[in-house]
């Protein structure tokens, strides 16, 4: 909080509180439609997403890494904690939100943050237009009026839950999800300072309760009347029994938050120029997360919609998030009578205008048009988040991802066959140099370029093995173009070293970093070398590689892949400078 006061409070101007308040106000209008959508979404009380934008809400811009984040309930939580309420209900809902609230601390504590931003783009473009997919097929019903169906766990069985109850269609109700949906999208071009979400549902709202009094399916006659009074707090019972198998679905919960929160903060940071805190970011999200369970709310994060409104309209502190929470509070205090009156048929449109904006329709295509392996992992993904969970939609995309990046990586590492160029003032090692007439038979030099790692390490052992069996006396191995080195690398390292060492060969390295010589002590592997065998530049490595070769074979040779073959050839003693 001291760092709070530092950043926001201490120099808190009058001009910079109005504008934060306007900021507020604005994206506190668009926030309570969303919430309650939200909410009703994923299978509890229209209220419970209220308090989830006031206390997450309020929480996230007072804790989190991001002055212009704007927190609360999101579409891509609707199908996860759908499904939890499905299988598990709304209590153990709670848990697995507290749980994801402390993962997310525990992450951000761990200085996280910055992995989960390299989520590949292909995963989260997949399961977000899978997420959209299944937000507007799950407001079909509430579209055309149809209630009392069963709400399941898995698209194909919702699908085929409302083609079999099509027969229960209104033709009122469709009106006014009609009615709600052009007015969405006619105010913004009408009126574009005003929220089309709030002027959709007055609208169409005013309409019903004319018109189609009772015939029309509404908040209050599905959920109950909304109550104009705070959450009650109320801490869940917590027994192992019950957090086991909420395990699963709160790190779903914990991973969805923090990579929509932090894809949200560099959006914000894109637009104003600022730089988040991603650690702080999942510390704010976590606590946000802890807290609102115990009122009844559901899992919060980073909403990018409302962070981008909350910038555009000029937000200049994080105060513009608190009155946000603080607006919808007041709105829940005066107004709650009146949001039961809202017909299921106006949230509907809501909902899938939200699904159609979050679908990332261009990206979508972009990748898809790529015909690469991104395409591929953009599809399963897609594919495996509508038809099954998202759990096994992104780890799959991610495996798939991890896959590729393996491939793409080891087609980068090259294995060069070298021999210097004497015709060059530099006398540099070149691949061109070896051909029948010019191949050292009792030293190989081999150009590493590219990371010793699982996916390229074999590739590197294979195209050196094949010298080995020429049974050279010295292999030397130039790795001053290799960064790194994982524990396959060094075994395939290893494996070469002892291979070769058995048959009385010679390993020697030169240009090794520092950061890779450090990696060849921890392994031993520095000592089965020999530190007398590495050097610093490929010409030290080459003189040494000469000195300990079997002159005698020499005798006759024409190869002359070096200078010192000359002397070497004739049965002339080694004379160097």
């Amino acid at each position: 909080m001291n760092r709070f006061y530092e950043n926001t409070i201490k120099n808190y101007s009058f001009s910079d509180l109005k504008k934060d308040l306007i900021s507020g106000l604005t994206v506190g209008m668009i926030a309570i439609p969303l919430a309650m959508a939200f909410a009703t979404a994923s299978g509890v009380r229209p209220e419970y997403g209220l308090y989830t934008a006031i206390i997450a809400g309020i929480l996230i811009s007072l804790f989190g890494g991001s002055k212009f984040q704007i927190g609360g309930p999101t579409g891509a939580f609707v199908p996860v904690l759908l499904g939890i309420v499905t299988i598990y209900g709304y209590e153990n809902l709670l848990i697995a939100g507290l749980l994801a609230g402390f993962m997310l601390l525990f992450m951000g504590l761990f200085k996280l943050g910055s992995l989960i931003k390299f989520m590949p783009r292909p995963v989260t473009v997949g399961f977000t237009a899978g997420i959209a997919v299944i937000i507007f097929t799950g407001q079909i019903a509430n579209f055309l009026g149809i209630t009392s169906i069963e709400q399941h766990s898995r698209f194909i069985l919702n699908i085929r839950e409302i083609w079999n109850h099509l027969h229960l269609t209104q033709l009122s109700s469709i009106f006014i999800a009609s009615l709600c949906m052009a007015i969405i999208l006619l105010t913004p071009k009408l009126f574009p300072k005003i929220p089309g979400a709030i002027v959709g549902l007055i609208v169409s709202t005013i309409i019903a309760t004319i018109f189609f009094t009772d015939q029309v399916p509404t908040i209050g006659s599905v959920f109950g009347s909304i109550p104009s009074s705070l959450p009650e707090f109320q801490f869940p019972e917590l027994t192992w029994e019950r957090i086991q198998p909420m395990l699963v679905p709160a790190l779903t919960i914990a991973a969805l938050g923090g990579i929509e929160s932090l894809l949200s903060a560099v959006v914000a940071d894109g637009m104003a120029g600022s730089k988040h805190d991603s650690n702080r970011e999942l510390i704010g999200q976590g606590i946000a997360n802890i807290v609102t369970p115990l009122f009844g709310g559901i899992a919060a994060t980073g909403a990018i919609a409302r962070t981008a409104t909350n910038i555009k309209t000029g937000a200049v502190t994080r105060m513009s998030g608190v009155f946000h929470g603080v607006f919808v509070l007041l709105t829940l205090l005066l107004f709650a009578p009146y949001a039961s009156l809202i017909p299921l048929a106006s949230m509907a449109p809501v909902l899938m205008i939200v699904a159609w904006n979050m679908s990332d329709r261009r990206h979508f295509a972009h990748l898809l048009k790529m015909r690469t392996g991104d395409s591929l992992i953009l599809v399963a993904t897609f594919l495996l988040t509508v038809f099954t969970t998202i759990t096994i939609a992104v780890m799959t995309g991610l495996v798939l991802a991890l896959i590729m990046f393996a491939r793409r990586m080891s087609n980068l590492l090259v294995v060069s066959k070298v021999l210097p160029d004497h015709s060059q003032t530099n006398e540099t090692v070149e691949a061109y140099m070896v051909d029948a007439t010019r191949n050292c038979p009792q030293i190989e030099i081999y150009t590493i370029e590219g990371p010793l790692f699982f996916g390229a390490a074999q590739v590197f052992e294979q195209r050196v093995m094949d010298s080995i069996h020429y049974r050279p006396k010295a292999l030397l191995l130039r790795m001053s173009k290799v960064p790194f080195m994982d524990t396959t690398g060094i075994a395939n390292l290893s494996n070469v070293v002892s291979h070769f060492n058995k048959q009385g060969g010679t390993i020697i390295l030169s240009g090794i970093s520092p950061k890779l010589r450090e990696i060849l002590k921890s392994s031993n592997l520095y000592d089965d070398i020999g530190e007398e065998n590495i050097f610093e530049h490929t010409g030290q490595a080459l003189d040494h590689a000469i000195s300990i070769i079997d002159h005698p074979k020499c005798i006759g040779c024409k190869q002359f892949a070096f200078h010192e073959c000359h002397q070497l050839s004739a049965g002339k003693p080694l004379v160097t400078d």
